[in-house]
């Protein structure tokens, strides 16, 4: 496919390959199951999805081991190198073992390894029935944080010191953050796609020349290749890492900045607008309450109300059935949309 291409950096192709796919913006925060495995037709739908190269192939895989599959199975399947296929199937068995022990099993030594091997706090409370939060306060307790790296750029053909970052958990940490400076964090906007382009990587650079302009250090968060800011040189630091909740709190909680702008990126960081908030980093520019006004769909019709604007009839539902009243009341034919979407995603037109 055209869009949606994201790249990641690790210390491990684990590591690398599921901050890849929690990069991609799908509602995947790392291999989630695709098939549930008490359906009777599972293992059919499985072994079709593995024959053709789709977008959600890589998923499938994952399915393929949890439904028993062996590797020499899946390889004869598609033809993927048998590493590849091993490094997966070590991810399933580690998923397997998470939701076995739950919480209570994730010692400092095994939460490390985990962490090592890419997965995301949000997977990991997914695996042990816990909340998010719940994982990142028990990092916390084992002051277990990821150190990051810089790229070279050079190849080692001679010194560099670009401040191209990625996270890892290791021990040495080379990111060097200033401390004479002010800092600005500007969060990019992700994988492009329809509704979500190359318009809001525009606005994003521009900030962070204009931020610039007026003296302060600007760092940079993106994960996508194909954009101008991620270009060493666009920002005094460049983060290469997934624009999720977990990765900008690590960046914010080394780099201090003095405020995260998030309206520039898109949809992908207004979503953590609030979550940013709640955990006590100063969003600047336009407010997560203001941003929720105008997302929400309720609140917008209400502001609208206010204001006594025109507006087309419109009601906001949380079910199917209140969905089909309230469809009685407006008429058809109808848009249905979500709040917090852009450019049509999630959207139809209802007759």
């Amino acid at each position: 496919k055209s869009v949606g291409e994201v790249m990641a950096i690790g210390r491990t192709q684990q590591e690398s390959l599921q901050k890849a796919l929690r990069g991609l913006e799908v509602g995947a925060t790392g291999f989630d199951p695709k098939v549930s495995l008490d359906d009777p037709e599972a293992l059919t739908k499985i072994r079709r999805e593995l024959k053709d190269a789709g977008a959600e192939r890589i998923w499938y895989i994952a399915d393929a081991f949890r439904a028993g599959l062996s590797v020499d199975g899946v390889f004869n399947l598609t033809n993927i190198d048998r590493w590849f296929l091993v490094q997966i199937e070590e991810l399933v068995r580690l998923e397997e073992k998470v939701a076995e022990v739950g919480i209570t099993g994730l010692n400092a030594e095994f939460l490390r390894q985990l962490k090592r091997k890419g997965f995301a706090d949000a997977r990991l409370a997914k695996l042990a029935g816990v909340r998010e939060a719940e994982i990142r306060k028990l990092r916390d307790q084992y002051d277990l944080h990821p150190v990051y790296k810089r790229v070279d750029t050079c190849a080692a053909e001679f010194a560099t010191d670009t401040a191209y970052m990625y996270s890892t958990y290791e021990e040495e940490c080379e990111a060097n953050p200033s401390t004479d400076r002010e800092k600005i964090m500007v969060l990019g906007g992700g994988p492009n796609r329809i509704g979500q382009g190359i318009e809001f990587d525009y606005c994003c650079v521009h900030a962070s020349l204009a931020l610039r302009e007026d003296g302060y250090e600007t760092i940079m968060v993106n994960c996508n290749p194909e954009t101008v800011s991620t270009d060493y040189d666009t920002s005094d630091r460049l983060y290469f890492e997934p624009v999720t909740l977990e990765d900008v709190l690590e960046i914010v909680r080394i780099e201090k900045p003095k405020g995260v702008i998030v309206q520039y990126g898109g949809q992908t960081p207004l979503k953590l607008a609030r979550a940013l908030e709640a955990a006590g980093v100063p969003v600047i520019g336009t407010s997560p309450d203001a941003i929720d006004r105008a997302e929400d769909r309720e609140r917008f019709q209400h502001a609208v109300e206010r204001l006594k604007l025109k507006q087309p009839a419109n009601a906001t539902v949380t079910a199917i059935e209140m969905a089909v009243e309230k469809a009685k009341e407006i008429g058809y034919p109808l848009v249905v949309r979500p709040s917090y979407v852009l450019g049509g995603r999630a959207m139809e037109i209802v007759y």
